[in-house]
């Protein structure tokens, strides 16, 4: 379904991601992990255009992404991010319908389509007449993800959706999320800087650093073999964090 091959992009003499490749099959998850500066959410933003490739090239079905008006390359790509993005002057289900506005959808098939999105995103009818400063941090981001799935894109990226919200609401999300792409066959590359949340939700795990993709596996491949030292740490980190929360809950008298 996805292409990426030797995919590159440079700001003058820095070089924000080097030479990155890999396929994402159809109904696949994909998350790249990664420090800051690592190049993730740039490799994410060049899929549908939003950066432009220095070098290489994306190709999404078959069909070269280059290709595309960006405009519309966008429109057939579901896109979801950290801190939402939602219009506050807009509703809910003005915000849920931006893009059917912008494909020309009639307002009847406009309404229904929302009512379906708000029912699949298990949120209550009675917000659609409210704007975002009215909802709650994890209201906003199914509204988000609601907005992103409008059009019934088979295609959807996300830039760390749910870095900004509180534990129990972040779990929630991951859960009605990853049931939700798994029954609608979404394809996905999802960013995220937490580690636990990639072995929660991907098919395949995509570690970059320094602008380059340094190694690409399933959850269980990463584990056993990491490709060095650094991945090792990465990959370590929720296993640490394990062992340090029971250790304390077995000193408790």
């Amino acid at each position: 379904m996805i292409d990426v091959a030797g995919l590159g992009r440079r700001y003058g003499d820095v070089v924000a991601v080097d030479g990155v490749s890999f396929q994402v099959a159809t109904g696949e998850l994909l998350a790249l992990v990664g420090g800051s500066g690592s190049g993730k959410t740039t490799t994410l933003k060049m899929i549908n255009r939003l950066v432009e490739p220095s070098a290489g090239r994306v190709t999404i079905d078959g069909k070269d992404a280059a290709a595309v008006e960006p405009h519309v390359l966008r429109r057939s790509i579901g896109y979801a991010f950290q801190g939402v993005g939602l219009f506050p002057h807009l509703t809910v289900a003005e915000n849920v319908a931006v893009p059917l506005r912008l494909a020309g959808w009639p307002r009847e098939r406009m309404a229904a389509r929302v009512d379906e999105l708000l029912a699949l995103l298990e949120l209550d009818r009675a917000l659609v007449t409210r704007f975002p400063a009215e909802l709650s941090g994890g209201q906003q981001q199914r509204v988000g993800v609601a907005r992103a799935l409008a059009a019934a894109p088979r295609v959807i990226l996300l830039d760390e959706p749910f870095g900004a919200l509180d534990p129990l609401t972040r779990d929630r999300l991951q859960g009605a999320f990853d049931a939700l792409r798994r029954r609608l066959g979404l394809t996905a590359v999802f960013v995220t800087h937490d580690v636990a949340e990639a072995l929660v939700l991907a098919d395949r795990i995509g570690v970059m650093r320094a602008g380059r993709l340094v190694q690409i596996g399933t959850p269980a491949e990463i584990a056993r073999h990491p490709a060095d030292e650094d991945v090792d740490r990465l990959l370590d980190t929720p296993r640490r964090h394990a062992r340090v929360v029971a250790s304390r809950f077995e000193n408790q008298p």
